[in-house]
């Protein structure tokens, strides 16, 4: 499922992300790519200093952690540390999947899910979509600052080259409860629909259903 997230983070928590980053040091995203995405990567990535760190990835959490459709999406066990990533004119990312397994500093983890949080109005730079192959074909995607998509970790995407302005992003990789893509996707339809009803017609039998259907479903499918 490939999903756009409006409002993420709202004006006051993108300029202090802004102020910070500002006052960072950046250094060559190749440094943590693998074998393959080092050839096609040419980005830089915010040098990982432990306080300015844990500050950004306060920032980004908190918002996550509130907000219902991701959570209702992606259903989050695991993830990685966020990587705050630039490019600057005549920067790209090639053609590449992620890593299917991730987790160099603490335990490993599978990657399901990939999250790209955008920190940058998109007038304000040329370029630099996101564009994800899917079975209809490529999707562009470059959103409001503020707003993320997420998309399956198993997509082959690149980040087109940015010929005016700086792309800023964040980027997350997540372990779902819910492993398989379809069944993800299954519930979070479901899950609208529970919501629905069970607002519309709280005492009606049908919405108490598949209120239960729906919670037993993940009970069924859960990976914990």
């Amino acid at each position: 499922m490939l999903l756009e997230i409006p409002g993420v983070l709202n004006a006051a928590q993108l300029e202090k992300i802004d102020a910070i980053l500002n006052q960072a040091a950046f250094v060559d995203g190749k440094l943590t790519a693998g074998m393959a995405a080092s050839r096609v990567k040419n980005n830089e990535e915010l040098q990982k200093v432990p306080q300015i760190q844990e500050l950004l990835v306060r920032i980004v959490m908190s918002s996550l952690s509130y907000n219902e459709t991701f959570k209702s999406a992606v259903f989050p066990n695991k993830m990685a540390d966020l990587i705050f990533a630039r490019y600057q004119p005549g920067m790209t990312y090639g053609d590449h999947v992620d890593d299917p397994i991730m987790g160099s500093t603490g335990p490993k983890f599978r990657t399901d899910i990939s999250m790209t949080l955008f920190l940058r109005e998109p007038e304000s730079y040329e370029g630099g979509e996101l564009v994800i192959r899917t079975s209809f074909g490529e999707k562009r995607v470059k959103l409001k600052a503020g707003d993320a998509v997420i998309y399956p970790s198993s997509s082959l995407h690149h980040v087109a080259e940015v010929t005016k302005g700086e792309r800023v992003v964040a980027l997350a990789w997540i372990q779902s409860h819910i492993r398989d893509p379809a069944q993800r996707e299954l519930l979070f339809e479901l899950n609208k629909a529970r919501d629905h009803l069970l607002e519309a017609y709280p005492d009606d039998e049908s919405s108490a259903l598949v209120d239960k259907s729906f919670a037993n479903l993940v009970r069924m499918w859960a990976d914990v």
